[in-house]
């Protein structure tokens, strides 16, 4: 059996890393059993991205909820009834806790008892089988993979399969779910899954579909990799009426999705994780007028700070990029300053939807170039501490004001740099230091003249030698060389006959 919790551990963010570490402490503290269940998991074994973090605790929710507030979360949502609660944790990360229950229907269709159970029972009551697999947190079986309805198999063969005859029944929107999870994965449906769904839409069941629970599935598609995979399969099912006639009538605007799409990929490449799902809401949405637009989100139980912001977002992105083309944002460092603190999402929209080439040329520059700028200013302060700049407030300005050139294509080469940085510094070049010749010592100047006698004295003694040589024998020592300029005798021969010719004549 594979290590799942090594296979968690590798695969997730430090900042959900370090979620589900406080988790697992608070639960211990209040004497909670708690375990990563749901889509985590099912991402997990799939391979997809792990985007939330779901918690299911055997025990009250609400009390770790709002020690993790303390801690710099925020709870987004919080439904007492059924004990779940939605977070915005710390670093960022999304994710819910949820009490362990088990859903009793008294008759299929109705509204079903919720009873606090255990772990096992509250995975059997789940909608389809790659749902209701569980990862205990726990010391004593951390890492354990609860599997009680058979799900990873079906994972494996590619199935969404429903648990029980009743499923879609007793919540009709499970008619969209199963399409959503679907699509997404590219599973295909399991047969007798595919008959009960096909015998809920003879029955019309998807006309029953509250309202409420359709905007809970409007919202998921909205955080979708691929929505326009799923709303191509509820409108193929006629199922986008049951989400809303108005959209159903108008259609999605695929083309603003697919936009968004490309931009998100740009964003995942310039090593950002965005968020999208209030851009993307607009872009499903996207054929619809303002009055239309606030109908349906008011019929899809959007909260009112939900819809107020969704229906205020095309506004703020416009004010941001009025902003960002002002003569305020001339120097690009106060543009980057500007698009480092603005919203993610904003600026997706804008890169999606914006027609203005100063504001988008700004933002790519922030993407492609500024900011491999700025993740090599640790560089900068290495070799402004390396010419003897001490740390501390003036260092900090410094190394600001390099990246504010930098932005401006100067200090490029590091001989530049250096330059720049003895300048603001005040630091100044050391002066080079001449090379005196070393005078030889006193006695190796003895060791050379001894030395320099003995060679004369040896090549003497030589010369000597072989004369005295020479001079038994009966030779010169040294013979003179023969003249340079001696005719030849032939030469002389001839030269002498033609005087005497020249006489007789």
């Amino acid at each position: 059996m594979p290590d799942y919790m090594f296979l968690l551990e590798s695969r997730l963010s430090p900042e959900q890393r370090a979620v589900m570490l406080r988790v697992q402490e608070l639960s211990a503290a209040l004497g909670f059993n708690v375990y990563l269940t749901g889509g985590t998991v099912r991402d997990l074994v799939t391979g997809a991205s792990l985007r939330d973090l779901d918690f299911t605790v055997e025990g009250n929710p609400s009390k770790i909820a709002h020690e993790l507030e303390k801690g710099g979360a925020k709870i987004l949502f919080e439904d007492e009834k059924i004990r779940h609660v939605e977070v915005l944790f710390a670093g960022d990360c999304e994710g819910s806790i949820s009490a362990a229950r088990d859903d009793h229907y008294v008759r299929p269709g109705t509204r079903p008892e919720i009873r606090w159970s255990t772990i096992m029972e509250d995975l059997r009551r789940r909608d389809f089988s790659l749902n209701a697999i569980a990862i205990s947190l726990n010391p004593a079986s951390r890492g354990l993979l609860l599997d009680p309805t058979n799900g990873l198999s079906d994972i494996e063969r590619a199935e969404v399969r429903a648990l029980t005859i009743h499923t879609f029944t007793n919540q009709p929107v499970r008619l969209l779910r199963v399409l959503r999870f679907a699509a997404r994965m590219g599973f295909k449906i399991e047969q007798r899954t595919q008959e009960w769904f096909d015998l809920a839409i003879e029955r019309n069941l998807q006309q029953t579909i509250a309202p409420e629970d359709a905007g809970g599935e409007l919202r998921a598609v909205a955080r979708e990799e691929r929505p326009s995979v799923v709303l191509k399969a509820w409108e193929e099912h006629d199922l986008l009426d049951a989400v809303n006639p108005v959209l159903a009538k108008k259609h999605p605007a695929y083309d603003a999705i697919g936009r968004l799409m490309k931009v998100r990929e740009d964003l995942f490449t310039a090593g950002f994780r965005p968020r999208l799902a209030a851009p993307m809401l607009l872009a499903v949405l996207g054929r619809l007028k303002d009055r239309e637009l606030a109908n349906v989100l008011s019929k899809a139980g959007f909260r009112s700070a939900e819809s107020e912001a969704a229906l205020g977002f095309e506004e703020e992105s416009v004010q941001a990029q009025k902003e960002l083309v002002g003569r305020k944002m001339n120097a690009p460092v106060d543009a980057y300053r500007f698009l480092e603190k603005l919203p993610l999402d904003q600026m997706a929209y804008l890169m999606a939807e914006s027609n203005n080439s100063a504001a988008l040329s700004k933002i790519r520059a922030f993407l492609n170039k500024w900011r491999p700028v700025r993740n090599a200013l640790p560089v900068v302060a290495t070799e402004l501490e390396a010419i003897g700049m001490p740390r501390g407030t003036k260092f900090d300005q410094i190394v600001e004001q390099v990246f504010a050139m930098q932005l401006t294509g100067r200090g490029k080469t590091r001989e530049e740099r250096e330059k720049i940085l003895r300048k603001l510094s005040g630091i100044k070049e050391p002066p080079k230091k001449k090379e005196k010749e070393k005078k030889p010592s006193k006695g190796v100047d003895k060791a050379h003249a001894a030395a320099a006698m003995g060679d004369a004295a040896n090549k003497k003694h030589a010369a000597a030698k072989i004369e005295a040589k020479h001079a038994a024998k009966g030779k010169p020592a040294h013979p003179k060389p023969p003249a340079k300029h001696a005719a030849p005798a032939s030469h002389g021969k001839s030269a002498a006959s033609g005087k005497k010719s020249h006489g007789r004549k």
